[in-house]
């Protein structure tokens, strides 16, 4: 599966089609897209953050979504009506409140649904803060 998407046109359509992602300030950023796979981070701010000091299950819930999103886009093209239809995610460890990086993996793309596995971690890619499976349905092109 070769991506028919860059990461500045996945960039330009999550600014056109779904903006209030970035409402404060960009903070889903794609940094590398190959075959199959995208790499995304997010460098968590205050508002990220859950009594305790860790950064909150909706962020990581969240990151685990948009770079699900973003793979299935990078290798249909800005197929705005893609959707989650089931997203299931194993929160492993505490993050510690800075940047999170994503690696999302396409497991299987059909005409109708795709299947992505996505695994966050912070510095050590074997020590995963947490972990998601999640199913895009796409839409009749």
């Amino acid at each position: 599966m070769k991506p028919v998407m860059t990461i500045d046109e996945i960039h330009a359509f999550l600014e056109t089609d779904f903006p209030q992602i970035h409402t404060e300030g960009r903070v889903f950023i794609v940094k590398a897209v190959e075959a199959g796979r995208l790499r995304m981070t997010l460098d968590p701010s205050d508002r990220h953050l859950r009594p305790g000091g860790t950064v909150s299950g909706p962020t990581l819930f969240a990151l685990a979504d948009v770079a699900a999103y973003a793979v299935v886009l990078a290798h249909i093209g800005p197929v705005a009506l893609a959707v989650t239809t089931n997203l299931n995610i194993n929160f492993l460890r505490l993050p510690a409140p800075k940047r999170l990086i994503c690696d999302a993996r396409l497991l299987k793309l059909g005409k109708r649904l795709a299947v992505i596995e996505t695994s966050i971690f912070q510095d050590n890619e074997e020590e995963l803060v947490a972990h998601a499976t999640a199913t895009y349905s796409i839409p009749s092109r």
